[in-house]
């Protein structure tokens, strides 16, 4: 074994992993990559072909970079344990009226332990993936922070990982921009990586078409909550909806209502069946209520009031916000109010680029009248 160290690095084919691993192979850690095959065309069921980090093609191109390099890698089949904990809970959370964030479930509850296990089954001491994030010890605390690239920015994905994983990760791109990696990648001569698109998509939902991907799963479903009221904030009804699973919070296009303004979807109410639309004005709220909290910098802030910037959603660019821990829950208050809060969305804290923690969304509020 190397003076570093033997480390197990996540490759999904992709430019991003496959310089991580490249990179930690240069510094002299004895590297194996891995590569979950976590979903594939028959769980999707969708039009498009199989494309992204589960195709053959992207396995294929993470294995020859490993064989260039001389170090081992494997494939590991997560699929039922990825369709177990993801899939359903992607499908579940849109049937109970929440908008899913399937990237940090995956990150969370899948990844993180299907690399430490196969990690302790090498004799591994580390993992590594190629997120844009950094990660120290301060405090006896292991904290992520940002990347250094704001655009490419990943850690917003990372709140949910515990202490125990934490200590076992190393984040290799943290301190790169995304054009230094194919600068490097250039350098070493891997040009099939530099020619790679990048998806932004759901991964097992490669047409980006949420809600065929829902019917297909859930037949039924279509059938049952068909027929339901868009509703105004007025209380107003204003028109007839396809259900109320099929929209999210922050949502103006492919409402199929044309009331002479921009309406966008304000709240999802499950049990009535009623989608509320509202002015852009309308949508903003003072607050929410945070709950299943992973903390990070501090083990807890229970008694105190914390200034932050909270992301409510990935690509957010953040809000002042003052955050309130009681128990399990967190108090967050915006001070010029923010748009678009979606129940089931993630939440994430942050003191200056550190990540103070995150959790998920169950409501929002205004001041005059907390729901």
């Amino acid at each position: 074994m190397s003076k570093k160290g033997r480390i197990l690095v996540a490759m999904s084919g992709g430019i991003d992993s496959s310089l991580a691993a490249v990179m930690l192979h240069e510094e002299g850690y004895e590297v194996i990559g891995m590569t979950m095959k976590t979903w594939d065309y028959q769980t999707s069921g969708g039009s498009s072909k199989e494309t992204g980090c589960c195709s053959l093609d992207s396995i294929n191109d993470a294995r020859n970079i490993a064989v260039s390099l001389g170090f081992p890698h494997f494939i590991v089949d997560i699929r039922e344990e990825f369709g177990d904990a993801v899939i359903d809970y992607f499908t579940d959370e849109y049937v109970a009226g929440r908008t899913p964030n399937p990237c940090v479930m995956c990150n969370t509850h899948i990844k993180w332990d299907a690399l430490l296990r196969r990690a302790d089954k090498l004799d591994c001491e580390f993992i590594a993936t190629g997120h844009y994030a950094n990660i120290r010890e301060e405090n006896s605390r292991h904290i992520v922070s940002r990347g250094v690239d704001g655009y490419k920015d990943q850690s917003y994905a990372l709140w949910g990982i515990s202490q125990e994983s934490l200590a076992r990760t190393k984040y290799p791109l943290g301190h790169l921009k995304k054009s230094e990696i194919y600068d490097m990648a250039r350098e070493r001569e891997f040009y099939e990586l530099v020619s790679k698109s990048e998806s932004y998509e759901i991964c097992f939902v490669p047409d980006n078409d949420y809600r065929g991907f829902l019917k297909r799963r859930v037949p039924e479903l279509e059938k049952e909550v068909a027929g339901g009221e868009f509703v105004l904030e007025s209380g107003e009804i204003v028109g007839e909806h396809e259900g109320y699973p099929f929209y999210t919070v922050g949502q103006r296009k492919g409402l199929g209502i044309a009331l002479g303004y921009p309406v966008y979807v304000t709240e999802i109410q499950k049990d009535t069946n009623r989608v509320i639309l509202g002015t852009f004005d309308e949508l903003s709220r003072d607050g929410m209520y945070v709950k299943q909290l992973n903390m990070q910098k501090y083990a807890s802030i229970e008694g105190e009031r914390k200034d932050t910037v909270t992301k409510v959603r990935y690509n957010d660019k953040g809000n002042p916000a003052v955050i309130e821990q009681v128990g399990d829950t967190m108090k967050v208050y915006f001070g010029n109010g923010v748009s678009a809060i979606a129940p089931g969305q993630a939440a994430v804290f942050y003191e200056g680029d550190d990540v103070i923690g995150g959790g998920w969304i169950t409501s929002s509020f205004h001041q005059n009248r907390e729901n």
